[in-house]
C-alpha cells in the first residue's frame, strides 16, 4: 500500500505502467478528482484496475488538492478479495462494482482517519473481512502463479501444467476464469514487469532484453509498447516504479 498527498491545488497527468497485480485506488480527496483512462472508458473517484489494462493514464484536477490510497493485491489474493471474475483481467471498474454500498463507507472511513497508517490499518481490516466472503483460487492456479513469479515469467506453460498435475487445457481455462488472463499472457506480464524493473533502475535497453529473456531489443519494444503504450524509455521514468519498495508494514516509510 501507499498513500498520495498532494495539498495544494493540482493538476496530475500520470501514464501508468502495468504491474502483475490489481489494484485499488482509492480516492480520498474531497470531491472525487481522480480519473482513469484505458481505451477511451473513463471512470472517477475509486477505481479497481485490473492485470494488464494496457495504456492506462491517471489524470484529475482539485482545487482543494488530491489524495488517494493505492492497494496492489496479488491476483491469487484479489480472487479472495474481489471474487473471480474475468472482467478484472484487461480492464477497470469503479471500486462501487466492486464493493456495492461498502465502498463509500470505507471511503468515509478512510478520509476521517487521523493518519496513513491509521488508513493502513483500516484497510487491511477491511481487506481481511472480505476474504472470508470469496473462496480462495485452485492451489494449482494459485502455485502456477507462484511458478510464474519465481521464474520472471520466464516459464513455459506445459511445465506449468505438469508441476501442477493438470492438463494445459485444463490450467488455461482455471487460471483465465480465476485470474483474468490467460497464463502465457499473465507470464508475459510478469516478464514485463521485471524488465520494466531494469529499465528504471536506469539499464540501458538492449541489456534489459537480454537479461529478461527477449529475443531482441526490438522485442522488448513491442512488449512494452503493448502492456502500457509507451516507449521504454518512458517506462524508465515512470513515477509509479519508484515507490515498489515502499510497503506498509515491512517498511516505515509511506
Amino acid at each position: 500500500m501507499a498513500g498520495f498527498r498532494q495539498r495544494a491545488p493540482a493538476r496530475v497527468d500520470i501514464a501508468m505502467v502495468a504491474h502483475p497485480s490489481v489494484t485499488l485506488f482509492v480516492d480520498l480527496s474531497d470531491e472525487d478528482s481522480l480519473v482513469h483512462d484505458a481505451h477511451g472508458r473513463r471512470e472517477c473517484g475509486s477505481t479497481v484496475v485490473g492485470l494488464a489494462p494496457g495504456d492506462l493514464r491517471l489524470g484529475g484536477r482539485a482545487a482543494g488538492g488530491i489524495e488517494c490510497l493505492q492497494i496492489r493485491l496479488s491476483p491469487v489474493l484479489a480472487v479472495a478479495v474481489l471474487g473471480a471474475s474475468t472482467d478484472l483481467g484487461g480492464t477497470m471498474v469503479s471500486l462501487e462494482d466492486v464493493w456495492g454500498r461498502d465502498a463509500e463507507r470505507a471511503e468515509e472511513r478512510l478520509r476521517a482517519a487521523a493518519s496513513w497508517d491509521e488508513r493502513f490499518t483500516m484497510a487491511v481490516d477491511a481487506l481481511g473481512r472480505r476474504m472470508s466472503a470469496h473462496p480462495s483460487p485452485d492451489p494449482e492456479v494459485a502455485a502456477a502463479w507462484g511458478m510464474m513469479l519465481t521464474s520472471g515469467g520466464r516459464v513455459r506453460i506445459d511445465s506449468l501444467a505438469n508441476e501442477v498435475g493438470w492438463s494445459r487445457k485444463r490450467l488455461w481455462s482455471r487460471f483465465r476464469s480465476q485470474i483474468g488472463l490467460t497464463p502465457k499472457h499473465a507470464a508475459r506480464l510478469v516478464r514485463f514487469d521485471h524488465a520494466a524493473h531494469l529499465l528504471a533502475a536506469g539499464n540501458a535497453a538492449a541489456q534489459v532484453a537480454a537479461a529478461s529473456g527477449y529475443v531482441d531489443q526490438a522485442h522488448l519494444h513491442r512488449e512494452v509498447k503493448a502492456f502500457t503504450g509507451v516507449t521504454p524509455t518512458g517506462v524508465a521514468a515512470a513515477p509509479w516504479l519508484a515507490i515498489d519498495d515502499v510497503t506498509w508494514p515491512t517498511s516505515s516509510r509511506t
